[in-house]
């Protein structure tokens, strides 16, 4: 098997925080792609959001997203036509809607940070899972995978050097084509938690 490309490292807090327009909260974009698109024009965006009061959630028409909460008692999401009315209270538990409906979201108690992943419906595909033992992580087109407690291991089938992978929490690793099959091992047995994503370019 070939060698797995080397993946980006990512830092959450050596990420900008861009403010939002109503104050509410701040995004830090953890990636995006293609390279350089913005809000209008992006296939898929991965970000970290802080939610520090109530606010709307703007529209994304045409897009599909997936949330799930990290810190905080969370928030109750709402639509106006009553098709969405859910409480996201459960940590690390993905909840995924359509980013066509405008929500209101409403704290339950205290400011909370989420983790999103949107996606072009029609063009783009997400798989956002938690890993909580060892296991193998399936390739994707693109692969995200988010530390949210303990060290984990991330070892290759082959890599340039032989050497894993360290992930620490609120650090990321980013690999933006296909990496083969990966290993995950949390290095001690007490409370573990890593975030999976898996982006699927759809090719019909």
């Amino acid at each position: 098997m070939a060698a797995a490309s080397t993946p980006e490292h990512l830092v959450l807090a050596a990420i900008a925080p861009q403010p939002w327009k109503n104050g509410a909260g701040l995004t830090r974009e953890i990636a995006a792609g293609p390279l350089g698109a913005g809000n209008a024009d992006f296939d898929w965006r991965i970000s970290l959001a802080e939610v520090a009061r109530d606010a709307p959630f703007s529209a994304f028409p045409g897009i599909d997203r997936c949330i799930t909460l990290l810190h905080g008692a969370g928030m109750r999401l709402a639509s106006l036509d009553g098709s969405v009315d859910h409480r996201l209270e459960q940590a690390l538990d993905p909840f995924r809607f359509s980013g066509d409906l405008a929500l209101n979201a409403t704290l339950l108690d205290g400011a909370c940070s989420d983790f999103n992943v949107m996606t072009r419906r029609g063009a783009w595909s997400a798989e956002v899972s938690v890993v909580r033992a060892a296991r193998d992580v399936a390739d994707a087109d693109v692969l995200l995978l988010l530390g949210v407690a303990g060290t984990w291991q991330i070892d290759a089938a082959a890599t340039d050097n032989g050497a894993p992978w360290c992930l620490e929490p609120d650090a990321a690793l980013l690999w933006r084509a296909r990496c083969g099959v990966l290993r995950a091992t949390p290095t001690r047995s007490q409370a573990q938690a890593l975030l999976q994503v898996r982006l699927c370019q759809d090719r019909r």
